[in-house]
């Protein structure tokens, strides 16, 4: 029996999207971090973009919390995992406060996580375009649900003083801070939201202004008040499920080499993925398709993730030794899982313009986005899965891929067969947090070490 363990955390959230969540919650992480404190932070939902700036601003990595992904009984044992040695957790939301996986109630909502791990909330309201209606907006979300605590109010695109001061009287929980109209703050959007921080070169300067920002205009030392009256979490830190291959490493066998890609076209992957393989005994090793011109030396497995390759087609069309050099090899049989941007590169072409070729496949933009939040069934016995096994996961793209499957599809998705998959190889759209199921990453990792 061990005891609960005590980590300060504040949730921040909002009544919407667009009302500043990213700028505040990043903010508040870089300026808790520039005061001195050890700061963890977090993202509700299956979002890879935001921790990317998470991470900038903490200095560690940026890590998500998604009930749907991972199981509601996982979100506090990863919380206090990735808040492990931290000074204090802030977690971001995802959209409204209220809003989760359509047709679940809530399910995966901000407010969900916030219950589940029983965080009091800072509601972030953009003011720009009302005054005393903010008082009624903010006391329904406080008021909503009796399981969530709004514990207090940041105001964000205040016009004025004598603005803020009238949105102020409106309100009868503590303000906390507000924000003036600042569109130098801003982080700017693409076709699937925010660009990556990887993408940015001036990320790390916009972050420390963000930081200058808040501690000029927000009470960290309310922020942390709340977030020190968070209750002890009654659970055990998430680690690493160990399989069979990291006991036959650790009793004298070898760490074969997983390649994961990295760089600005493949910044999308949870920290996790790379801490369970690891601790299945595989080494993990970066690369970036863009610019490298062979795999690592000794790669036994090949993790291809998400990212933006539409937006880097010609730089990774253009290393055309590497784009040869991993056709051959997935041809050949080296373990490899691909996810959206991954099965993307795998593809002939990408918007005509040459891609690896492992896929008898071509992928292209399209008008329409993809998202989804679906539970997925595996058709057959594949390097992943097993026949008929439930796995839950996310899309969301702008892409299609045509034909949507090979001889065997990896799953089958709201009656629909999709993906490429085979004893060695794994592709599709979906993306999947392997925290929630383990089997996944051991099921590859024991494929890379019978291969290296």
């Amino acid at each position: 029996m061990t005891a609960p363990v005590q980590v300060p955390r504040v949730v921040v959230a909002a009544p919407a999207t667009g009302q500043g969540k990213t700028t505040v919650a990043t903010g508040l992480m870089a300026a808790l971090a520039a005061a001195g404190h050890a700061v963890s932070g977090h993202k509700v939902g299956p979002d890879y973009i935001d921790p990317g700036y998470h991470s900038l601003a903490c200095g560690r990595p940026g890590r998500n919390l998604d009930p749907h992904l991972v199981g509601e009984d996982l979100v506090n044992p990863l919380l206090l995992h990735g808040a492990r040695g931290a000074d204090v957790a802030v977690v971001e939301g995802v959209m409204g406060l209220y809003d989760g996986r359509i047709g679940g109630n809530g399910f995966s909502s901000t407010a969900h996580v916030a219950a589940l791990t029983r965080s009091p909330v800072v509601l972030v309201v953009d003011i720009s375009r009302s005054s005393r209606s903010i008082g009624a907006v903010v006391h329904g979300m406080a008021t909503w649900d009796p399981d969530v605590e709004v514990a207090g109010v940041i105001l964000n695109q205040a016009g004025s003083v004598r603005h803020a001061d009238e949105v102020r009287s409106s309100i009868s929980l503590p303000v906390l801070g507000v924000i003036p109209r600042d569109s130098s703050i801003a982080t700017p959007s693409r076709h699937l939201g925010l660009v990556t921080a990887a993408e940015r070169g001036e990320s790390a300067a916009v972050v420390a202004r963000l930081a200058e920002v808040m501690t000029e205009h927000v009470d960290l030392d309310a922020v942390l008040a709340i977030a020190r009256s968070a209750p002890a979490i009654d659970a055990i830190p998430w680690s690493p499920v160990v399989g069979r291959a990291a006991r036959a490493e650790r009793a004298g066998g070898t760490r074969p080499r997983v390649a994961v890609a990295a760089g600005r076209a493949f910044t999308f992957r949870y920290a996790e993925t790379a801490e369970l393989l690891e601790a299945a005994g595989c080494e993990v090793v970066a690369f970036d398709p863009a610019h490298d011109t062979a795999l690592p030396a000794g790669t036994a497995g090949l993790y291809l993730g998400g990212g933006f390759p539409e937006v880097h087609a010609a730089d990774l069309s253009g290393n055309a030794a590497l784009r040869v050099q991993i056709r051959t090899a997935v041809l050949d049989g080296l373990p490899t899982v691909a996810e959206c941007a991954g099965l993307l590169y795998l593809c002939r072409t990408l918007d005509g313009v040459p891609m690896t070729g492992v896929l008898e496949a071509d992928a292209a933009m399209t008008e329409r986005l993809t998202l989804r939040y679906p539970v997925a069934e595996a058709l057959g016995d594949t390097l992943l899965t097993r026949r008929g096994e439930r796995v839950t996961g996310h899309e969301f793209h702008r892409t299609t891929v045509t034909p949507s499957t090979g001889t065997q599809a990896a799953w089958t998705l709201d009656g629909e067969q999709v993906g490429f998959a085979s004893e060695t190889l794994h592709a599709s759209y979906l993306h999947t947090h392997w925290a929630g199921h383990p089997q996944l990453a051991s099921r590859f990792a024991d494929a890379v070490h019978r291969h290296g």
